[in-house]
Formats: C-alpha cells, structure tokens, sequence
C-alpha cells in the first residue's frame, strides 16, 4: 500500500483551514440568532470572506478568509467594514500569512495587527489516531477511571456547565462561558465530547467538521482534575471520530509558545502557519 500522499501547509490547505474555521463560527453565529435573537448575530460572505458579528464585545465578531479566495480589493473591505459600522462594533480580520494582497492594503486603510495564533494541523489516518490512543492509555491510571464519551442533548446543559467550571477563575469569567458554551453546544454539526474522572465531570472538548477538516475545539478542564490525562483522552476520541467520519486532517489553534501549542505539538500537531489578527476601530463620531 502506497502512503497517503504528504499534506503540505501551502495555499490549498490555508484554505482548506480558513474555511473550516468560518464555517464553525457561522454556525455558531446562526445558533446564537436562533437560542439569543436579542443579541442580533449575523454574517455575511463577501468575496470567500466570512465576516460574523456576535455582539460588539465577542471574540467572534470578526471575518476569516480575507485574501485567501479572492485577491483583496478596496471594495470588498468596504462592505465589510460597513457591515461591522452599522453594528457599531471594531473590524477585526484574521489573516493567513498566504492571503493574497491583504496585509499592504489593512496597513494603508490604518489597521493595526495586534495578536497572534498559531494555527496547527495533523493529517489523520488509523495509524496516527492508534498511536495517540495508546500513547494516552499510557497516560492514564494515576488519575481514576478515566472515561469520555460524547454527550446527549439532554446532557448539553452539563456540558456548558463543566465547560465553564474549567474558565471559572472569576465569577464573571465563568457566567461568560457558560452563556458562550450553552450556545456553541447548540450550534448545528456541533460534537460535544465529556471526559470523566471517577464519574465526576471532569473536562470538555469539541469537535465540529468540514469538507474533510475536523475542528478541535472547547478544551476545558475543571482546575481540581487537571494533570489526570483528560485532555489527552478527549483528543484521542474526537480525532477516532473525526477519522471515522472520513475527515483527513484536524486542525486547532493556539497562542504562539503557550502551553496548548506545547500539547498539540507533543500529540503530533505541527504548524502550518502563524495568523495575524487585525483591528480596525469605529470612526469618531461626527460632531453635531
């Protein structure tokens, strides 16, 4: 049998990656409309860019793809400028270091770059996720009984619950979690994964695919059950069911240098490219 041919982090797969991420947040954007209509999410594509608002301060209030389908045009940033405007929200664009004509022309409309994300890949077969999965049982034994599985929807509450126990370092923290889990649990193909330990919620994670793409997101763990391996045991699953639903690659993100890129990268993740985050702020108002 012939190897499977090297996926490579070229143009094709930044599109393959931009596209997948858009898709998820879209859906997001689409539940958030459907579960919270008061907070007036909406999106739009221009051009192959994906451009979400989800409340002036929400992270996901902004575009993905910029550059990437199409060469950027000053026309193409007008309307989604004007999209975010009347909305009165900040523009952001995540952009691909393989975004075509993007980056000269956010600098000459007076945008500044502000954050950094490292987007990770891995191609999938059977024998990546074996390895992972034995690697993981290797792990655990220290920790309890370690179990995961995927959650019901009668059992989305729990797992906007567990979500938001893992971020809760603050009152406010964790009342924005679980208002933001609760809706990402609901989103449409959203797969939500609960690790247990000793049949007490421990961690979280999601899983949500695209045209062959398995995006890993929604690690979260309960700060009393760390350091048991359920993060590990959450990746290895939802990588056997990204495999089994006939995905090809999985991808996540991560801050340049931060503990989650040192774990991907130790799971067998590599990076395919570091993404540059823009801003764009409202104009001053006009004075009367």
């Amino acid at each position: 049998m012939k190897p499977a041919p090297a996926l490579l982090a070229d143009h094709s797969l930044s599109c393959r990656l931009e596209r997948a991420e858009a898709d998820a947040n879209r859906r997001f954007i689409e539940a958030r409309a459907h579960v919270q209509p008061a907070v007036a999410a909406a999106w739009i594509a221009v051009d192959g860019t994906y451009a979400m608002f989800d409340g002036v301060d929400s992270p996901l209030t902004q575009s993905f793809g910029l550059g990437l389908f199409t060469t950027t045009k000053s026309t193409q940033l007008d309307r989604i400028e004007s999209f975010f405007f009347e909305r009165r929200a900040t523009v952001h664009h995540e952009v691909s270091p393989l975004a075509d004509g993007a980056l000269p022309l956010l600098h000459a409309r007076g945008y500044e770059p502000f954050e950094f994300t490292s987007v990770m890949y891995q191609p999938l077969d059977a024998g990546v996720v074996r390895a992972l999965a034995a690697t993981t049982a290797e792990r655990q034994g220290a920790g309890g009984d370690l179990r995961v599985r995927r959650v019901r929807t009668d059992e989305l509450p729990l797992f906007a619950r567990t979500a938001a126990d893992g971020w809760g370092e603050s009152p406010e923290l964790r009342a924005f979690m679980l208002n933001f889990g609760s809706v990402t649990a609901s989103a449409e193909g959203m797969w939500s994964f609960l690790a247990e330990i000793d049949g007490r919620p421990a961690a979280t994670g999601s899983l949500i695919m695209h045209e062959g793409v398995a995006l890993l997101a929604g690690a979260s763990t309960v700060p009393a059950e760390r350091r048991h391996g359920a993060q590990a045991a959450l990746l290895a699953a939802r990588l056997q069911a990204a495999l089994e639903e006939g995905c090809d690659v999985a991808m996540m993100g991560a801050q340049p240098g931060s503990g989650s890129q040192r774990n991907a990268e130790r799971s067998g993740f590599r990076i395919a490219y570091t993404r540059l985050k823009w801003r764009l702020p409202l104009p001053a108002a006009s004075p009367r």
